[in-house]
């Protein structure tokens, strides 16, 4: 056989090998036959695992809630350490240490977070939470009674705090703010009823009562639904003094429209579920049971000075209160005062400017638009303004005036915009004193974030100033 010619058996493994290379093409490279499974990595869940962590491994050392947790250490909560009446060496049940309770509330407030449910499931699952909690066991009613019973302390905490960073030369009143934001109150809009139907709503739940205090009375002390009758008596008498409370909120109402324009009185509504709320006109144009949230912020370094809350439905008259509270809190007032054409009512003008505790007002005169088209000069004195007007109308008339008002824009609209994004679109709580509370919340919470960065940029200053 010739040197060049393959024998036969390397003919046939040639023959094999052009076969299988064939069916390999034909099949994507894979042979003929079921394919195989694919090959993953599956979640092993009743393996036993033994996993050596602290609670305070589960955030990094430059976590938020850490710093949340030292500036709750700041704080003087010593009167809610004297209402606690377990102490060492006496029975008694331990309660939760109030510092966790704030925490975990200021905390939630930056996130956004304003449900007691959701606070109390976050506590459960999410690592921050479980770290400020530090393993305590908290409940949704507990955090939402908290969020609301301290109404006065918050006031106290949120004057601290700013007083800290005054003393600290970090912020001054030279200038400041005001703002109102209208914020959704938990009340339906159905629920408003004129003052005829709450009296007769009025009689038919006092009968409610009567009768069922009677049936209560009168059953077997140990039946077993003695314990259902009486929390039906409670829902009951809870709802008629709810009713008591709108129909003292409708003599308020009443009065005020009375004085607006006689006769419009029969008009008024309260509602049964929140006496204390208004219908006030949104941002959208609708009307919407709601509150007015007022806050006032320093305009250099965006740190709010002063919160209140009202059913009033415009912002007229509520300058000079604002401006008081401020003074009562530091001892001072702001040297300047910016505001919208809402407030920007005479008589508040007139009264800041002739005040022992006054300030200067930068207010938009109101129709300057329409008076310019007509050629009137909108900042010319009018009959009967008082010296006080006059000073006001020919100061807003200026180019500084004018450039000192830009910042109101910048400090009051950021401030409730920020607000807005921490979720303060509807208060789940109901009456002036909790929503109050809820403010207060926002408040403390807005000028933790505003220390931090203020006492860092001071940091930072003075270590540049050494180098």
């Amino acid at each position: 056989m010739p040197l060049d010619q393959p024998s036969e058996s390397e003919l046939t493994q040639q023959t094999l090998c052009d076969i299988s290379a064939n069916a390999a093409d034909e099949s994507g490279g894979r042979p003929e036959g079921p394919p195989p499974k694919p090959r993953v990595q599956r979640a092993e869940r009743i393996q036993m695992e033994w996993l050596p962590m602290a609670l305070d491994d589960l955030i990094p050392a430059e976590h938020e809630a850490r710093s949340v947790w030292e500036f709750v250490g700041e704080m003087n909560l010593s009167p809610l350490y004297e209402r606690i009446a377990a102490v060492e060496g006496q029975p008694g049940r331990s309660p939760i240490d109030p510092k966790i309770l704030m925490a975990l509330w200021l905390y939630a407030t930056i996130r956004g977070v304003g449900s007691a449910r959701q606070l109390d499931e976050l506590c459960r699952h999410h690592h921050a939470y479980r770290w400020i909690c530090g393993g305590v066991s908290v409940n949704y009613h507990t955090l939402a009674d908290f969020r609301t019973q301290h109404v006065a302390l918050l006031d106290q905490l949120l004057t601290d705090s700013v007083a800290s960073l005054l003393s600290a030369g970090l912020i001054e009143l030279n200038r400041v703010a005001q703002d109102g934001v209208r914020v959704r109150a938990s009340a339906g809009s159905s629920s408003f009823r004129r003052r005829a139907t709450l009296e007769e709503y009025q009689a038919e739940a006092q009968t409610q009562v009567d009768a069922l205090r009677t049936e209560l009375e009168e059953a077997d002390p140990a039946a077993s639904n003695r314990r259902q009758k009486a929390a039906h008596q409670r829902a009951v008498r809870e709802k008629a003094e709810r009713i008591q409370q709108a129909l003292e909120e409708m003599a308020k109402l009443e009065a005020q429209k009375e004085s607006r324009q006689k006769g419009s009185k029969e008009k008024a509504r309260i509602s049964t579920t929140d006496p204390e709320a208004r219908k006030m006109k949104m941002a959208d144009g609708g009307f919407r049971p709601a509150y007015n949230i007022q806050f006032s912020t320093t305009t250099d370094t965006q740190v709010i000075v002063g919160t209140d809350v009202t059913n009033n439905g415009n912002d007229g008259g509520q300058m000079a209160p604002m401006n008081e509270q401020i003074h009562g809190r530091y001892g001072e007032s702001p040297d300047e005062t910016i505001v919208d054409g809402g407030f920007s009512t005479l008589k508040d003008i007139e009264t800041l400017a002739t005040s022992e505790h006054g300030t200067t007002v930068y207010a938009p005169v109101k129709d300057e638009e329409r008076k310019r088209t007509k050629g009137e000069d909108p900042f010319a004195p009018r009959q009967g303004d008082t010296a006080a007007i006059v000073a006001w109308r020919q100061r807003m008339g200026t180019e500084e005036a004018k450039e000192i008002y830009k910042e109101r824009a910048a400090t009051a609209e950021c401030i409730n915009a920020i607000a807005r994004n921490r979720n303060l679109w509807f208060i789940r709580v109901r009456g002036l004193v909790k929503a109050r509370a809820v403010a207060l919340w926002y408040a403390l919470a807005h000028n933790l974030r505003r220390a931090l960065a203020l006492r860092a940029e001071a940091e930072k200053s003075s270590l540049a100033a050494v180098g």
